[in-house]
């Protein structure tokens, strides 16, 4: 790598940002997200978040800012990322690791829950069978996608894609930022 390939990283980290501020459905569909997480908890419900690898540690951050702080002192909201190393394993060596969310969603989800589902490809087969799930217990399923979306959008009330067909480190880069904002969105209206 030299000081091309850095400015080019940043350039096309830009464009992807550029393409996803261009679809002005895209702020709908985050406030509709954040309205029907806010809802879930204000009912007493719960969010449910999960992801691989990358989109794991996004799951987890946010959970960890709903149940923490994000920028406002307030009461924990109530929000669970699927990283219990003990569940997957145990899941993972008795079912297979395609059931290591639904597993989970099956044992905790709830009718009034939402699940948060994470996958930069819309493909991972956990995280479709976890929508799957959580749809078969009367939940809502907020996807956060990438590139085409994949299967993961045929198992969603909300869609929030990131149209990028490259690696997906860019469209990491975006879910961040959505995770961020939706934070934001839902500590203002609880």
């Amino acid at each position: 790598m030299n000081l091309q390939d850095i400015q080019d990283s940043f350039i096309e980290a830009h464009k992807v940002l550029e393409t996803f501020i261009a679809d002005e459905q895209n702020w709908v569909r985050i406030a509709q997200s954040g309205d029907i997480m806010a809802e879930a908890i204000m009912k007493g419900n719960k969010v449910i978040s999960c992801g691989n690898g990358g989109s794991m540690s996004d799951a987890m951050h946010f959970a960890e800012e709903l149940t923490g702080r994000f920028r406002n002192d307030r009461q924990g909201m109530a929000a669970v990322a699927i990283s219990d190393p003990t569940h997957i394993t145990c899941v993972g060596n008795d079912y297979g690791f395609d059931y290591i969310f639904s597993r989970y969603v099956e044992a905790m989800g709830q009718t009034g829950d939402v699940l948060f589902a994470i996958s930069t490809s819309g493909n991972s087969k956990n995280i479709i069978h976890a929508a799957k799930e959580a749809q078969k217990r009367g939940m809502k399923v907020i996807a956060l996608t990438g590139k085409s979306g994949g299967d993961l959008q045929n198992h969603c009330d909300i869609e929030l894609r990131v149209p990028h067909q490259g690696y997906s480190d860019r469209i990491q880069e975006i879910h961040i930022k959505i995770i961020h904002v939706l934070i934001q969105y839902i500590e203002g209206k609880i």
